[in-house]
């Protein structure tokens, strides 16, 4: 069992730069990949990021290819996504998940676990 608690949203300006954060407790936290998903309003929930255990590969959703980036530190069972040069349409409840794949880290049915998401806005 994985417990996720994802932090560091907030309300930013465009063009600004955000850091979340996601504390997992629990054990083998190394071997998850974990990704990053985000649901605006009256959307579906969608892919941004991901970190594969077996080899820290990172895979990214087109729009924010250049802008964010997924980091993990497994002494501190943390995963990042640093976030930089922010849109608007980046607005979302982003949410840190936790998977037992080791590749196929796309698809949100793939994660077993879940955080509870954290609250991005940005303004224009």
């Amino acid at each position: 069992q994985v417990q996720l608690v994802e932090s560091g949203g907030g309300l930013v300006q465009a063009g600004g730069s955000l850091r979340l954060s996601c504390a997992a407790s629990g054990r083998s936290f190394s071997h998850y990949s974990m990704g990053w998903f985000r649901q605006a309003p009256g959307k579906e929930r969608e892919f941004v990021a991901a970190i594969a255990w077996i080899n820290s590969m990172t895979y990214y959703v087109d729009s924010v290819k250049g802008r964010f980036t997924i980091s993990r530190d497994n002494a501190k069972n943390t995963v990042y996504l640093q976030m930089n040069s922010l849109k608007p349409e980046d607005t979302a409840v982003y949410y840190c998940a936790a998977s037992w794949h080791e590749t196929d880290v796309i698809e949100d049915s793939n994660y077993a676990y879940w955080g509870q998401g954290t609250q991005v806005t940005v303004s224009s």
